[in-house]
């Protein structure tokens, strides 16, 4: 029998965060706000039992504690709703995650048209604790729910043609008022190269802290791609193609110069605007030096070997 070697990022059972620990937050969460330290907002969004609970098998983590519930229901970049990182959760409450359709296409053999709600309930989920890290040069980690991009690929299974994974996201001004608005060219587009999409770190999360996701964190579905600056990891998807072709994506064809297509955390290629060789965790008062590829170098660098990593941000 072949003996397969544990990864360093793969969470044995007993590291895991229990859910009591976290479910205990709400005591705290609710002081803040009697003493007028956070929005209403944002106790709703983290009181677990607005959230419907999921059953997932523990995987994969990092050493760091995770990102309070509450600041990771609170602080968003979510443009549908609202340019401010307080607007996703005072105004995504309009959203309805359910029920709905994913639609997955493209240049596969096998298309398909998901109720993400059954899938959900089907779906062999995992706990995977994961580091985030803005572009804008702050950072969480989050202990998301859901399963490996790979389970899908592998289900529709791709032509030999298509090359890249496209994303699209929900774009519905009746329940995304920020759509409105000409922030961005709608619907909000991603993609990935397929061996991207494949790797075994590569997440469509449908949960988080053992819990659906929060409208304002991207339900019911959204990407999640650790290595990568978080707008890589689109989120309330209604679409997934397979293409031949790089497919556009939002933030770089609204500003190609600052906003590449692979978009890798990479701490010595600077923003045009400001360093990116130190971030922010949220919680913490002193910036931390940025990782390459976030942290993930030993299990994303190879995806890129041989690539100038200065030419392609």
């Amino acid at each position: 029998m072949p003996y397969h070697s544990r990864p360093d990022w793969q969470l044995p059972e007993r590291e895991a965060t229990p859910v009591e620990i976290y479910a205990s937050r709400r005591t705290f969460v609710a002081s803040l706000a009697t003493a007028g330290l956070l929005p209403s907002a944002a106790i709703a969004s983290t009181d677990p039992a607005k959230l419907t609970p999921l059953k997932a098998r523990r995987t994969i983590a990092t050493s760091e504690e995770p990102t309070a519930l509450s600041a990771v229901a609170s602080y968003n970049n979510f443009y549908e709703f609202g340019l401010g990182k307080d607007d996703p959760a005072r105004n995504a409450h309009s959203l309805k995650p359910s029920p709905w359709t994913l639609k997955v296409g493209g240049l596969v053999k096998k298309p398909l048209t998901i109720d993400v709600d059954q899938w959900i309930a089907k779906a062999p989920l995992e706990e995977r604790i994961l580091r985030l890290r803005c572009v804008e040069g702050w950072s969480m980690v989050i202990p998301w729910v859901g399963f490996p991009m790979s389970a899908l690929i592998k289900a529709v299974e791709p032509l030999g043609s298509a090359k890249y994974v496209r994303f699209t996201t929900l774009a519905d001004s009746g329940q995304m008022p920020g759509i409105r608005f000409p922030a961005l060219d709608w619907p909000y587009r991603e993609g990935l190269r397929m061996d991207e999409a494949m790797n075994p770190l590569t997440t469509l999360a449908v949960g988080l802290y053992g819990r659906r996701l929060p409208n304002q964190n991207g339900a019911p579905l959204r990407l999640v791609v650790p290595w990568k600056y978080g707008f890589k990891s689109i989120k309330s998807i209604v679409a997934v193609d397979f293409v031949e072709r790089q497919p556009l994506t939002s933030w770089n064809q609204s500003q190609p110069s600052e906003y590449g297509f692979f978009s890798n955390v990479n701490p010595d290629v600077d923003h045009p605007r400001w360093s990116q060789a130190t971030e922010r965790r949220i919680g913490e008062f002193r910036r931390r030096k940025t990782l390459p590829f976030n942290g993930y170098g030993e299990q994303v660098a190879s995806l890129y070997k041989g690539m100038d990593l200065q030419k392609f941000f």
